[in-house]
């Protein structure tokens, strides 16, 4: 067995944590990276990552996340925000990020930059943020593998509210929405879901070659 797959059967959603144990700055450092370096559509990141650690901003969120108490009892609350409006200025700042980095003219990017103000200025707010928002489901996806390579427990929640968040958080003036939650920490001996088989379905019943 892999250790990629070693560590998939490791990690479970967690439903209670171990308040006493916290990440290290360093574990958090290389989670910071993956998720700097987890791909986005035309490369343009076009989020934010909070990562919560003060306990009283954490307790004004736990009553708009349902209550699910590993809001408050997890090391560290990470909350998935996307854009609501991309503007021409965050499609310049975009392009003189890719010229500088690669070291060419920013003239070269023209024809990019000018293909990206076409399509995103017809878009309306709502499919913005429909697609925005989709950019951190693919974050998810790698936040979820690296806490499980460095064996740290990650639960992903959608059961939250997100106006009450974006209200809390004053996102709103950021032009940012709350997309996903995601508690991480470590697991608490007591937490029998960890105990528990994965329920999945067989790879034949999943995959079809064509």
């Amino acid at each position: 067995m892999t250790q990629l797959i070693q560590d998939l059967n490791w990690r479970y959603a967690v439903k209670k944590f171990d308040n006493t144990k916290k990440v290290s700055d360093a574990d958090l450092l290389i989670i910071q990276e993956a998720l700097r370096l987890t791909p986005t559509a035309y490369g343009f990141q076009a989020l934010k990552y909070l990562i919560i650690e003060n306990p009283e901003i954490r307790q004004k969120l736990l009553p708009k996340s349902s209550n699910q108490q590993q809001v408050v009892d997890a090391s560290h609350l990470l909350v998935l925000c996307a854009y609501n409006v991309i503007a021409e200025n965050h499609i310049e700042n975009h392009i003189q990020r890719t010229a500088q980095t690669r070291n060419i003219p920013a003239t070269n990017l023209t024809g990019f930059q000018d293909h990206l103000i076409a399509t995103f200025s017809k878009w309306s707010i709502e499919k913005t943020k429909e697609w925005t928002a989709k950019q951190c489901y693919i974050s998810l996806g790698m936040l979820m593998q690296t806490c499980a390579q460095l064996r740290i427990d990650a639960t992903p929640m959608e059961g939250f509210d997100p106006i009450g968040y974006d209200e809390i958080l004053n996102l709103t003036d950021q032009n940012l929405h709350a997309v996903l939650v995601c508690p991480i920490g470590y697991r608490h001996e007591e937490d029998g879901y960890g105990l528990l088989a994965k329920v999945r379905k067989s790879i034949p019943e999943l995959f079809e070659k064509i």
